[in-house]
């Protein structure tokens, strides 16, 4: 047993040994190459050195615990450990270890030759992208190119170390089946890398068509709609991405004949995906085209050009929701799934619902009255809500089906439930009367008055004439008492514009009265009944 532990050890320290002479030697190798180097190909000496002293660290254990693990059993058999090696050594040919060390030297060569190749072939792949670059002096596909170089430089070696550690299983005459298994690993790989490198050459040439499209865009040309579908790109880059992922999926599963079976599904994956992006694409382009409806507006009334503002969010969800219910079906038809009984059932359990959601229905019959009626439409000024309660006011935004959205004059946005609206007070149907009411001193001269508001009226007339459609006059007096007669003026305008209309008269009166001297009474409005605007 004496005998076989120091065996034991000799061997150990001799595996020790051998280890640290090639760590030298590899040492020496790396820093006589940095020191003829630049700095940055100095740092990357060092850190292959350092990688090249881990593997082998991690080797040499691996051997030692191996030999350790082996001595032992056989000590554990009672046997010994010299006796034993040597009948091993001796019934192995003498021309084994000849070829074996030949054949390491061939593997050690190989890599190191990969190793200053892929080197070289990394500042190759710099340059060129570099190139690649400046060529087109386009800056929007810098960063694509600049990714497709890097991956480009990282799958190729890869490839180099799978290609090197096939030729190393054949110089050392591994098994066929390990060397076909090698091969069928390398061809899978390569088969994913033209898969990958499609995809990352794709953002290169869809970044440049789209910074081309946007050199050559001018707005009255039909290409100004691309910039309106430009939200589709990075859409269709990751359908494009999912599509090639599925395809390189499927020529594996097919080229393995053990789960050839389950490439089927692939076509099904692949169908779906362009579905949803055609789905996508022709939700955009009605969203386009109804857009483009509404903007040429040439030779169009007010009316018309409000009406057109109120169909089209309706018509662009009305045919959003036909589009995805035709994606869902499509869909269903792929995977093999008869849509005619779902559809069905739907339609019952739609039924069902309705009767329980009777508000919903209400909401949109009355969403459908409101613009068969033309009670108001996008842009008008209304005041709506129940009488007896405090009403909405503001600009209609929208008309939706459920929901009509105001604008109130203080900024905020009010949503209401079409079924609620209740009574509409229209203020942009034909004209409107903008109403100043004057609180004057009892012993103010009215005739004076009387024409100050007159010479005053038709200057705001001339001053706004897309506004005013009659001048100012006074529609009498709304009181009078002991300190102070009320009088009321109204001016003929456009519909929406009596506020603006409003301040103007105020501003224009006061510079007037202080001209003329005339002195305004201290008037507090008694409380009303009913909201006036």
């Amino acid at each position: 047993m004496t005998i076989s532990i120091i065996v034991t050890a000799i061997q150990l320290s001799t595996l020790v040994v051998i280890f640290t002479l090639i760590y030298t030697g590899i040492s020496a190798i790396f820093k006589t190459v940095a020191a003829s180097s630049i700095s940055h190909k100095q740092s990357r000496a060092a850190r292959y050195r350092r990688k090249i002293g881990i593997f082998l660290l991690l080797l040499c254990t691996v051997l030692c615990l191996a030999v350790a693990a082996l001595n032992g059993y056989i000590l554990y058999q009672g046997n010994s450990v010299l006796e034993i090696q040597q009948n091993w050594l001796q019934a192995v040919p003498q021309d084994f270890w000849q070829t074996l060390i030949l054949s390491l030297a061939k593997c050690l060569l190989l890599t190191f030759l990969m190793k200053f190749a892929l080197s070289g072939i990394h500042d190759v792949l710099k340059r060129l992208s570099k190139i690649a670059k400046n060529y087109d002096r386009i800056q929007a596909n810098d960063e694509s190119i600049g990714l497709f170089f890097d991956f480009l430089s990282q799958v190729t070696a890869v490839g180099a170390s799978i290609w090197t550690v096939i030729l190393c299983t054949q110089l050392l005459n591994f098994s066929p089946a390990i060397i076909g298994g090698a091969y069928w690993v390398l061809s899978a790989y390569l088969i994913t890398v033209l898969g990958l490198l499609v995809v990352k050459a794709m953002p290169i040439l869809i970044d440049t068509l789209d910074a081309l499209s946007l050199q050559l865009l001018d707005s009255d040309d039909i290409l100004h709609i691309y910039v309106r579908l430009g939200n589709l790109i990075p859409l269709l880059k990751r359908c494009l991405e999912f599509i090639i992922y599925i395809g390189i999926a499927s020529i594996i599963l097919r080229s393995t004949t053990s789960i050839a079976w389950l490439s089927q599904y692939t076509d099904r994956g692949i169908n779906i995906i362009a579905t949803y992006f055609f789905a996508r694409f022709a939700i955009d382009a009605v969203t386009v085209a109804v857009d483009e409806f509404v903007k040429h507006d040439a030779g169009l009334t007010d009316i018309q050009k409000q009406q057109r503002l109120t169909i089209a969010p309706l018509l662009k969800s009305s045919l959003k929701y036909s589009v995805y219910f035709g994606l869902i079906v499509r869909i269903l038809g792929i995977i093999n799934i008869d849509p005619t009984p779902i559809l069905a059932g739907a339609g019952i359990l739609g039924l069902a619902v309705g009767f329980g959601a009777q508000n919903l229905i209400e909401d949109i019959v009355s969403g459908f009255l409101i613009l068969f009626e033309n009670y108001y439409l996008v842009g008008d000024y209304i005041a709506a809500g129940k009488l007896e309660e405090r009403p909405v006011e503001g600009i209609v935004e929208a008309i939706e089906l459920r929901t009509t959205q105001l604008r109130h004059p203080d900024g905020q946005l009010q949503i209401v439930r079409n079924g609620e609206i209740g009574s509409v007070v229209n203020y942009s149907k034909q004209y409107i009367y903008a109403k100043v009411d004057i609180p004057l001193a009892y012993a103010t001269p009215l005739e004076t008055v009387y024409d100050i508001i007159a010479t005053t009226g038709a200057q705001l007339r001339d001053e706004q004439p897309d506004i005013v459609l009659e001048t100012t006059q006074v529609d009498g007096l709304e009181r009078f008492g002991k300190n102070l007669v009320l009088l009321r003026t109204i001016t003929k305008v456009k519909p929406g514009k009596h506020r603006h209309v409003q301040r103007l008269l105020r501003r224009m009166l006061k510079d007037q009265f202080e001209t003329a001297n005339i002195c305004l009474s201290d008037y507090e409005p008694e409380p009303k009944s009913e909201r006036e605007l």
